[in-house]
């Protein structure tokens, strides 16, 4: 069983390889991983990643590969070399695609002697909802896109996927397997000042659950950002946090 603390991975979407360090220097007792993603790796490079892992921090590169299978699988080798715990790639990108990913890792992690990270499916982005997907010619309804995807993830040997926490409950009851991660973003707290539920949250998430609703749901990892990152106290928002998720 996850350590409640263990479930709470940390959102590094600041502007500078500067302030991440000083997150991760505020709350690295406090919770279990850190998420770096797009901006932050563009800004700070693999350098930061390397850096941020020999001091002994777990990393979910948060990239979302999505290009032709023999990019994805090469680039995801490099990820891999980088020594990061957990990372993801756009399941539409198709079953050819994450098998490949999936083979070349393996075999170069075991060739190299390398952690293998867990690799990720990403199925419906979170600040999606159904007009998103209509916009894109998707008719599906959003629940059963999500399903699906997570289907694909599964037999081509991912390890897991990025859900919102609405459709959870679905994935653990269709996957049938517990070693099956979810990792789920759009967590907003209840009393994590503006970014909470009571109030409406100000910003693009648009599928969101408070944590113990998205971990009751059956999450193994909540994905949290702008309550955490831009609070005042970090440490008593991280800790509101764990209450809330102990509470269950």
């Amino acid at each position: 069983m996850i350590v409640s603390k263990e479930k709470i991975i940390v959102a590094l979407d600041v502007e500078t390889a500067e302030k991440a360090r000083e997150i991760v220097a505020e709350l690295r007792g406090e919770v279990g991983a850190f998420k770096i993603g797009l901006q932050l790796f563009t800004a700070a490079g693999a350098s930061f990643v390397r850096e941020v892992v020999a001091d002994g921090i777990k990393i979910f590169l948060d990239v979302k590969f999505h290009d032709i299978p023999n990019t994805v699988a090469k680039a995801s080798v490099e990820v891999a070399r980088l020594g990061v715990w957990m990372f993801n790639i756009h399941v539409l990108g198709g079953a050819e695609m994450m098998r490949k990913t999936v083979d070349n890792v393996r075999e170069v992690c075991e060739k190299e002697n390398l952690a293998q990270p867990k690799i990720i499916g990403v199925t419906v982005l979170t600040s999606s909802n159904q007009e998103t997907l209509r916009q894109a010619g998707i008719e599906r309804e959003i629940n059963a896109q999500v399903l699906r995807l997570a289907r694909l993830s599964a037999k081509c040997g991912l390890d897991g996927v990025v859900a919102s926490p609405h459709e959870v409950k679905a994935i653990r009851r269709k996957i049938g397997n517990e070693d099956f991660l979810i990792i789920t973003p759009g967590i907003r707290g209840q009393k994590s000042g503006i970014w909470n539920l009571e109030s409406g949250t100000k910003d693009d998430q648009k599928r969101v659950m408070t944590p113990a609703e998205a971990i009751s749901a059956g999450s193994d990892y909540l994905v949290i950002g702008r309550p955490i990152v831009q609070a005042e106290d970090k440490i008593s928002a991280v800790r509101r946090i764990l209450q809330e998720i102990e509470s269950i």
